[in-house]
């Protein structure tokens, strides 16, 4: 097959899923508004790469990406013109589908990654059901973005849902506790909790910040490392300045880290944590880190009562109680232990990356058919 995926190179689940269809000996034709990031930079020479330039992402507020829509739009029907795909595959619902929607090229699927349809007012309800409405089946990863699908006009039996996926294979438990990496994460004997979500007001990393300010009350011998970028990371650093935790390693902002590093990070730590105020089924860094054999402590979002045990979801925006779970984590090895292989379990049986892989690839053979 000759697949097209409108899909950003500086996004990790679009480079992951790309990168299995590319393993698998198929013809890829990329086409991004933004430039590879550093785990897509060899993925790319093995696809016919294609970066829309100027990017309609320059400005999200607007300005900028309205003035350069049309112009992306015009690269886009060339490229198609010329490589002739036999089908497209767009990542995202927002800028991306937009773009999709006005090529309108057929056959079409629709990845939203979540919010870029769970949330908005009336005038981006509009514009998503044009967009879903030039689609001719979906992908989503979860229940809610499932339903928000059929609410947009898509038809129930075009919506598939597949799951992101976790490579167990890379993902798996290990006593791993001397990791160390120029993010000044050098060995530690203290009880590591990690947080991979990035640094913007969705994630809601304030709230853990908040968090560890009550934690670090009644348990000693511990660290928060926070992993991620974002147009936060100043705000949260100095919240954490002044709730004191900077000043004794308390917390540890360490910035985005490769995902190949990340396997490493995760097998050293004890616990993982998201506040999250949104997301679309079971986040990808929540089932990593399920997959590692972590114990995890999640925020009522997506689908995590489907995948987490429910005495660790919690409501949004709870520091004191998401504090209390953490410190009953911390207090009880056993506990963490029976949490973390039962975590581990349930994303080999139900979120295996290859065999979710292996589902969509179905679909694509299927649509092509069709036509």
């Amino acid at each position: 097959m000759k697949i097209a995926f409108l899909a950003g190179a500086n996004v990790i689940h679009s480079v992951r899923w790309i990168k299995f269809f590319t393993d698998r000996g198929h013809e890829i034709v990329w086409l991004s508004f933004a430039p590879p990031m550093p785990e897509a930079e060899e993925l790319v020479k093995k696809t016919r790469f294609y970066e829309i330039k100027p990017s309609p992402l320059a400005d999200i507020n607007g300005g900028l990406a309205i003035r350069h829509l049309p112009d992306a739009v015009r690269q886009i029907k060339n490229i198609f013109q010329a490589e002739k795909p036999d089908v497209l595959h767009t990542h995202s619902a927002g800028t991306y589908g937009l773009a999709a929607a006005l090529v309108n090229f057929r056959p079409a699927i629709l990845t939203p990654w979540g919010s870029d349809i769970l949330l908005g007012g009336f005038l981006r309800k509009l514009v998503l059901m044009f967009v879903v409405g030039r689609a001719d089946a979906y992908t989503c990863d979860g229940e809610n973005t499932f339903q928000k699908l059929i609410g947009l006009g898509a038809e129930r039996e075009k919506i598939h849902l597949i799951r992101f996926g976790t490579d167990v294979k890379k993902f798996r438990p290990a006593q791993y506790k001397d990791f160390a990496s120029p993010y000044g994460l050098a060995k530690s004997q203290k009880l590591r909790i990690i947080s991979l979500r990035s640094l913007i007001s969705i994630y809601d990393v304030e709230t853990l910040i908040k968090t560890a300010a009550i934690v670090v009350k009644s348990a000693s011998n511990i660290e928060f490392v926070i992993v991620g970028d974002g147009n936060q990371k100043e705000y949260l650093a100095n919240l954490a300045q002044d709730l004191n935790l900077t000043r004794y390693d308390l917390v540890k902002f360490v910035g985005r880290m490769n995902n190949e590093e990340l396997p490493a990070l995760l097998q050293s730590a004890d616990i993982y944590v998201s506040a999250s105020l949104s997301d679309s089924g079971l986040a990808a860094s929540t089932a990593e880190a399920m997959a590692t054999g972590l114990p995890v402590v999640v925020t009522d979002t997506g689908d995590n009562k489907d995948w987490v045990d429910n005495e660790f979801v919690i409501p949004v925006k709870s520091p004191e109680l998401l504090a209390e779970k953490i410190v009953a984590l911390i207090k009880n090895g056993e506990i963490r232990k029976r949490q973390g292989v039962r975590n581990r379990q349930i994303i080999e049986e139900k979120n295996d990356y290859r065999v979710e892989m292996g589902k969509i690839e179905k679909i694509y053979e299927e649509i092509i058919a069709s036509r």
